[in-house]
């Protein structure tokens, strides 16, 4: 029999089901830096609810109560507690199904989770309930300009709206965002935060290329060899992508948190002891989030640092 990695050995002495909670606004990005999770660390061992399967109302009948699904009152978070106890437990639920294309709910359907469950939506860390279900919350911050080209973009071109559908809607969003959705930053573990790259502003939407924050709680030193290996021969020639790499401390609700911002592009170069640590970890090759390419954005590099600050957590569980 294969011996399994250390990560993987105390996943399995985990009882129930470990549970990440992803909170931010509509169109932040929040499915985007967690699908590197799903990728490298397997379908068989990773499943996601949506938060929209829990909307009490389909779209057309908020428009008739003139309801935003920011508003804590459109969707049913007593069931989405319920049902997190239950599955937090490894047992199956059944819930509904929010269509995105069509505006409306169908099902319930029978849901069951595997052995990491991703929690994604508006209201994630919204109660003291939720969050004590959650074994490690992100919230995903984009800057109001980056937010506002991402969700004209996205729904425009995937769900249908006109661009003046889109700007009318986040209007209305705008105050049941600052009440209910934007405090929930304050209880994350993590928080990314994206703005346009000082490389250039067309860059975001064209190569990927942003300015990103990973803001953590910090965790208690530890010795090896993962890391990051800047070579020097590298930085004296122009074969390399521009980028750079900030590190500093912030406060957030009294708590000291430690930031990393990317911006430009890395070379894979600088990466070899990282990657082979993950790839010991989770039997994956982490090329499955970043490809072939030699130089890698900003969202990649912070997506697989979140991998390893979970492989981390449940590290130290065991």
């Amino acid at each position: 029999m294969e011996e399994r990695s250390p990560f993987h050995a105390a996943l399995a002495a985990i009882p129930g089901t470990y549970i990440i909670g992803v909170a931010g606004d509509s169109g932040s990005g929040k499915t985007t830096f967690t699908a590197s999770v799903r990728h490298l660390f397997g379908d068989q061992l990773v499943s996601t609810i949506t938060l929209d399967d829990y909307h009490l109302f389909d779209r057309e009948e908020r428009r008739v109560r003139n309801i935003t699904p920011l508003a804590p009152v459109a969707n049913d978070l007593e069931a989405l507690e319920r049902d997190l106890r239950e599955l937090k437990k490894g047992i199956p639920v059944r819930k509904k199904v929010y269509d995105h294309v069509t505006g409306t709910l169908r099902g319930p359907v029978e849901f069951s989770p595997s052995r990491i469950l991703i929690l994604e939506g508006l209201h994630t860390l919204f109660s003291p309930a939720l969050r004590g279900l959650i074994d490690f919350s992100l919230y995903v911050d984009p800057a109001p300009d980056v937010k506002k080209e991402w969700k004209v973009k996205r729904d425009t071109g995937k769900r249908g709206y006109s661009e003046q559908e889109v700007m009318e809607e986040m209007r209305k969003r705008q105050a049941d965002y600052t009440r209910y959705i934007e405090p929930q930053r304050e209880f994350a573990d993590a928080i990314v935060h994206v703005a346009f790259s000082r490389f250039g502003r067309e860059l975001g939407w064209t190569r990927n290329i942003y300015r990103i924050s990973l803001i953590q709680l910090p965790i208690p030193e530890t010795t090896g060899d993962i890391g990051f290996t800047i070579g020097l021969p590298l930085l004296a020639t122009t074969k390399t992508c521009p980028f750079s790499l900030e590190f500093d401390h912030r406060t957030i609700r009294e708590r000291k948190m430690a930031a990393l911002t990317v911006d430009g592009e890395c070379d894979r170069s600088f990466l070899p002891l990282f990657t082979r640590y993950l790839e010991k970890e989770t039997g994956i090759d982490p090329a499955v989030v970043y490809g072939e390419r030699r130089c890698l954005p900003p969202s990649e590099i912070i997506q697989l640092i979140f991998c390893w600050r979970i492989i981390r957590d449940i590290l130290s569980r065991a």
